[in-house]
């Protein structure tokens, strides 16, 4: 079965990001595929490059970017919502004269449409968060 994955909730403030990694490596474990992940709303936080979380704690961003890697997994950040919450790749940063881009290996900004394509394309599009 395909998969699409949204997810809504920032690391380290919502139960959601940790759940659908969870459900993900699940998926994958299990033979099914994903045809995309996508961050929305607060979820976008979980494409920075720089959080830093205390040692006991999982780096919940660092483990979407393995998991991509590791996948080749479609991993699409909403540039609306992104810019809005100070999430932003090079190329943007040198397009809005930002002196500094937070961006993780892996993942793609892109628009709402990508969503709506993803809905179409998969067998199930399951959503993370508020």
């Amino acid at each position: 079965m395909k998969y699409t994955l949204a997810i809504y909730g920032a690391p380290y403030s919502s139960q959601a990001p940790q759940t659908a990694l969870s459900f993900a490596k699940s998926l994958l474990e299990s033979g099914h595929s994903i045809y995309r992940l996508f961050f929305y709303m607060d979820g976008v936080h979980n494409a920075s490059a720089i959080a830093v979380p205390p040692q006991d704690e999982v780096n919940i961003p660092a483990e979407w970017s393995a998991l991509i890697r590791k996948y080749d997994l479609d991993a699409v950040v909403c540039i609306a919502a992104a810019l809005r919450r100070g999430i932003i790749d090079k190329t943007e940063a040198e397009r809005y004269e930002v002196s500094a881009h937070n961006f993780a290996e892996g993942f793609t900004l892109s628009g709402l449409g990508q969503l709506v394509d993803a809905g179409i394309a998969s067998d199930r599009l399951i959503t993370f968060g508020p």
